[in-house]
């Protein structure tokens, strides 16, 4: 292993011995909600999930429509999504920091002092209403038959990340609407042809969040990086169930 990576892997391991505010991202905070193992294995071991693929037609379409909500921004008026959706009194947000707490390798950041964790997420967009509450909006697209919505039970993990950024616009002193909004984008597929472009559906869908297990959780997130042991992984954890089959059939064909 190079000692360029294993430096650069160095930077981002929890230290136990230091005093300095230890970051976790939105998306480490749902990796502990999801396996505190897992999490254990990559924020103080150094050794990760294998990363997925990256969705590059899921990232055009975020550009694009974070592109679209700025030409209605710059104008101070609404979008005319909104107004199919009866949000008469809600226009993009505008602010100078805007692009920072969109950038992944920035975003809007806080730390909180009972752990000691700098907590951060980038966001796709803000919208304000008429009593000036900031409304946290997140950007999705599939490609599916029925029509979109937030029932399934994976999506919790969408709940989750619209919850801690409502938590850190507040922490950051801004007045937050408890209900955010999902733009979710569906690509058509009952279209003659392709014709060298996809169409979508596009739904708002609201969600009114609550965030007060992120207060809750982020003390369990500390003492877990300051255990010395692993923890137990989470029995519904995929990636634990392959790594503890896979040791079990070697150990197994030793025999």
């Amino acid at each position: 292993m190079s000692d360029y990576y294993n430096s650069r892997r160095n930077k981002y391991l929890f230290d136990p011995n230091s005093t300095e505010p230890f970051k976790v991202s939105r998306s480490k905070i749902d990796l502990f909600m999801n396996c505190p193992l897992c999490f254990y294995l990559d924020c103080r071991l150094g050794v990760g999930r294998p990363p997925g693929f990256p969705f590059a037609l899921n990232s055009a379409v975020d550009t694009l429509l974070k592109k679209e909500f700025d030409i209605h921004r710059a104008k101070r008026r609404a979008h005319p999504l909104m107004h199919a959706y009866g949000l008469k009194d809600v226009i993009p947000f505008t602010h100078e920091d805007l692009n920072i707490w969109r950038s992944n390798f920035k975003g809007i950041r806080y730390i909180h002092k009972p752990s000691n964790l700098l907590v951060t997420g980038a966001v796709d967009d803000v919208w304000v209403n008429s009593k000036n509450e900031l409304i946290i909006v997140d950007y999705k697209s599939t490609s599916k038959e029925e029509k979109v919505n937030l029932d399934k039970e994976w999506q919790i993990g969408y709940k989750r990340q619209m919850e801690v950024y409502q938590w850190l616009f507040r922490n950051n002193g801004f007045k937050v609407s408890p209900t955010g909004y999902f733009v979710y984008c569906n690509g058509k597929t009952d279209r003659e042809a392709f014709d060298a472009k996809l169409e979508f559906d596009i739904d708002v869908i609201p969600y009114t969040g609550d965030s007060s297990w992120v207060d809750d959780v982020l003390p369990k997130i500390r003492a877990c990086l300051m255990a010395d042991k692993p923890p137990s992984s989470s029995v519904e954890c995929d990636y634990c169930a392959y790594r503890k089959s896979s040791r079990d059939v070697q150990v197994q064909n030793k025999k």
